[in-house]
């Protein structure tokens, strides 16, 4: 019988794969995106959609400012950033246009997510399968947040979109249009 014995273990002891785990969900948290094998990004959908649900269950309370929250609320806010902090690592560092940036991951979960989140039941991770590692032949997945800010849909179709032009101006200037019609058949 396998009693209490949910979850994959890696082969490693519960104070390496809690490691494992409290590093991982913090590059998802930072990134938004990661690469992993397939089991460690369905282990880590558990512990990150968790660790979400935590700040979006406060509701408002978990993106108003500070000062603005009754003493009530401040409280349910402390405990809920405490019982967050106590999994994931304080901070980040993010290389953005060459700089480190350090990242609060708390009030990026807080802040951040919660807010992106609010009024979604669940399902704020998707695990995207890429095929066959080379190495070793694992299989590996993204995994992400559903609905992906603007900054992270922006970058890639910018670099799309020059890519793109200086194609087709390429492809105009190389190939002159024939003086045929279009042919029927």
């Amino acid at each position: 019988m396998r009693h209490l014995n949910a979850g994959r273990k890696f082969g490693r002891n519960s104070s390496h794969r809690r490691a494992m785990f409290r590093n991982l969900a913090a590059n998802l948290i930072l990134h938004e995106r990661i690469e992993t094998t397939d089991e460690k990004a369905k282990e880590l959908r558990r512990v990150a959609e968790r660790l979400i649900t935590k700040a979006v269950r406060l509701g408002a309370v978990a993106h108003t400012p500070h000062a603005d929250l009754k003493p009530d609320d401040r409280a349910k806010r402390l405990h809920a950033q405490r019982v967050v902090g106590a999994f994931l690592p304080r901070f980040g560092t993010r290389l953005i246009e060459g700089e480190a940036k350090k990242v609060d991951l708390v009030e990026k979960v807080f802040l951040d997510l919660a807010k992106r989140f609010r009024g979604r039941p669940g399902g704020y991770t998707r695990i995207v399968k890429l095929g066959l590692r080379r190495g070793d032949g694992a299989s590996m997945s993204i995994i992400e947040f559903v609905g992906e800010t603007k900054a992270v849909i922006e970058e890639p179709l910018k670099e799309e979109k020059k890519a793109k032009k200086k194609a087709s101006g390429k492809k105009a200037t190389a190939t002159a249009p024939s003086g045929g019609g279009t042919k029927v058949g």
